[in-house]
């Protein structure tokens, strides 16, 4: 029987347990990545682990989250992390330099080779052939280490894509296609493998769009085969050595299997205020928009900013709405300002934005109140842009440009016929906003740089006998990260700063819940469906462990937040009877009883609601390895412990 490439590189890589499904596995990690807002919190933890120096084969630390500096606090953390990159052997793409994800497809991405980020949509390297995966950072500090990082063995989806694109229909449309079939919780425990026909005709930075967009399923991953159109964007990089072909085997067993007629596809969109909540443009209609965003790591390559440009061409931006554009890349951006691209875009009245991930994040060009927003992003979670009450739509460069013309929800395929995008045989190669690590002889002398905002992340204690506390919060489902640990301009400075970040916890469902947790002193926290989706941010985490939250009982939690929850010693608890939540109410007491004994040697986990006088049953399933880390009280002291 043969293997998905999934598995072939997982088999690679594999250096604790076994490849059956649905058991933990450890796999040698070649690369890494961070991000500011991420990374400052990263890197202090892989300090607290004693390690001289990286032992991967790449590590990068970019800057592109928090570049407003508005403050002192985000020029603080990136010299920070340019200093201790310099220290301890990664490599730092400055401010300027580009997304991290876009960046890293250019400039470092490997076929074949594992990766992780502190950033959830670190499997945009699976269009090159990577297996590529969000994690917490103090799993990417475990493994710029020289750890193992622990996963789940996946069940692999066969996406099988045939046919080709029509004019004005693009990868964001196949993307959100998928994500209209299988829902945010649709990819859970599964590795999206794209193959057929069809992905011979979408180039690298297309396909990079759909894996990018894949972490909106809740998968572990996504990921193409690198062939002749991989080399062909390794040979345009310079990179052409860097190619390996990679491909399942003709024979290949996969767990599930979607066929997509490209052909077949139309202009799509995802409605407020959910990924998944997908319909096609002609059916939502000619709605009156206000602002249109193009960029993200999702779509702001060169390819992405040629088709806006050629729409936009000696037109004017409607006078009711505001066009932002912001390329991914220093690249992108030097390469559309030498061939006039970027001309074409400025004479239209677009508001051209540094290549970082702006208002992606809420970092900048919030909508007007109420407003319409057009973006090209990946994430529309109520909230999310900075402005509470906008409606935000997540569309394909194509729709974005032709409505940022219209001043309506306009389908692109009404402009007629689009003429063909051919890849440059080379980009326009430069990478001097990326500097290299100090050499071993040089490290020890390098400072390391610390401003007074950073401040030491919390530490839990080993787990207590028994928990017993008030729920000082219910929500309902497909709570997100943005939820828990909101972003934006006001709070992004403060990632490194728990105490400081800490207020605005849980703020946008109940702007008093920091105040009542501290007053609490413990917290238990309940919650529905697929927990802690979205961003791969630890600080969902450690905002809670420093607010004393102790356990989370919920119906289900998205991958990458539990194994955040778990890596900090917060207890991850499900419903047994998903109907038991609808018991339990705000304010109620709950005692779990003898859960350290039951952590470590097995057995029910029976749930008191000593207010409501009844019991209900909960499942915690932990690895042996996760089993240690929650009796240490998270991974770091269970690091420790076991070094």
């Amino acid at each position: 029987m043969g293997l998905t490439l999934t598995e072939k590189i997982i088999k690679a890589h594999i250096v604790d347990g076994e490849m059956i499904k649905g058991t933990e596995i450890g796999l040698k990690i070649d690369q890494t990545l961070t991000q500011d807002a991420t990374g400052t919190m990263a890197y202090l933890q892989f300090e607290a682990m004693g390690v001289d120096r990286v032992k991967t084969e790449r590590s990068v630390a970019y800057i592109d989250h928090n570049t407003l500096q508005s403050g002192f606090e985000n020029a603080d953390d990136h010299r920070f992390i340019g200093s201790i990159a310099k220290k301890h052997g990664i490599w730092f793409s400055r401010p300027g330099n580009g997304i991290c994800h876009q960046v890293h497809l250019e400039r470092f991405g490997k076929p074949g080779k594992t990766l992780i980020g502190s950033d959830s949509h670190t499997p945009t390297g699976g269009g090159i052939g990577m297996l590529a995966m969000g994690a917490g950072g103090l799993d990417v500090a475990v493994a710029m280490g020289g750890g193992a990082y622990y996963i789940t063995m996946p069940k692999v989806v066969k996406i099988n894509l045939t046919g080709k694109l029509n004019d004005w229909v693009s990868a964001k449309d196949v993307i959100l296609e998928v994500l209209r079939r299988l829902s945010v919780k649709g990819g859970v425990g599964k590795v999206m493998e794209y193959c057929g026909e069809g992905i011979k005709s979408l180039s690298v930075p297309e396909r990079a769009t759909i894996t990018n967009m894949g972490a909106e399923l809740g998968a572990t991953t996504s990921i193409f085969p690198s062939d002749e159109t991989t080399l062909a964007f390794l040979k345009a990089q310079g990179r052409e050595e860097d190619y390996v072909e990679l491909s399942a085997d003709a024979d290949a067993v996969y767990d599930e299997e979607v066929n997509i007629d490209l052909s077949k596809l139309v202009p799509l969109a995802a409605c407020p205020h959910s990924p998944d909540n997908v319909k096609s443009v002609e059916e939502i209609g000619q709605i009156k928009i206000d602002q249109v965003c193009i960029g993200s790591c999702t779509n702001s390559s060169l390819q992405d900013m040629r088709k806006v440009a050629h729409i936009l061409k000696g037109k004017t931006v409607h006078p009711d709405v505001s066009l932002s554009i912001a390329p991914g890349s220093k690249q992108v951006f030097n390469q559309i300002a030498e061939e006039g691209t970027l001309s074409i875009l400025i004479a239209a009245g677009a508001r051209i934005l540094e290549s970082a991930c702006g208002p992606c994040i809420g970092m900048g060009q919030s909508p007007n109140s109420k407003g319409v927003s057009l973006r090209t992003f990946n994430r529309n979670f109520l909230g999310r842009s900075g402005t509470k009450d906008a409606e935000v739509y997540l569309v394909s460069p194509e729709t974005a440009a032709v409505s940022a013309l219209t001043g309506v929800f306009t389908d692109p395929r009404t402009i007629g016929e689009m003429p063909p995008y051919v890849m440059p045989e080379r980009f326009l190669i430069n990478d001097n906003m990326v500097v290299a690590p100090a050499s071993v002889e040089e490290a020890p002398s390098v400072e390391i740089l610390r401003g007074p905002n950073i401040k030491p992340f919390p530490i839990n204690k080993p787990l207590s006998e028994s928990i017993e506390s008030a729920v000082t919060l219910k929500v309902g489902d497909n709570i997100t990260t943005d939820h828990i640990m909101p972003a934006g301009a006001k709070i992004l400075p403060l990632r490194s700063n728990i105490p400081a970040i800490s207020e605005y916890c849980f703020t946008v469902c109940d702007e008093t819940f920091p105040k009542r947790a501290k007053e609490a002193g413990t917290s238990i926290i309940v919650g529905g469906s697929n927990y802690g989706q979205g961003s791969s941010r630890e600080h969902a985490a450690l905002a809670p462990l420093y607010l004393g939250v102790k356990a989370i009982i919920c119906k289900s939690f998205a991958r990458i937040h539990r194994q955040n929850l778990i890596n900090n010693g917060i207890l991850p608890l499900e419903f047994v009877n998903e109907s038991d939540y609808e018991k339990i109410e705000q304010g109620d007491e709950i005692v779990i009883a003898n859960i350290r004994e039951i952590v470590k040697n097995g057995g029910k986990i029976t749930v008191e609601d000593k207010t409501k006088g009844f019991l209900f049953e909960a499942k915690c399933e932990l690895s042996e390895r996760g089993k240690g880390m929650m009796l240490a009280g998270g991974l770091l002291n269970f690091t420790k412990e076991t070094k």
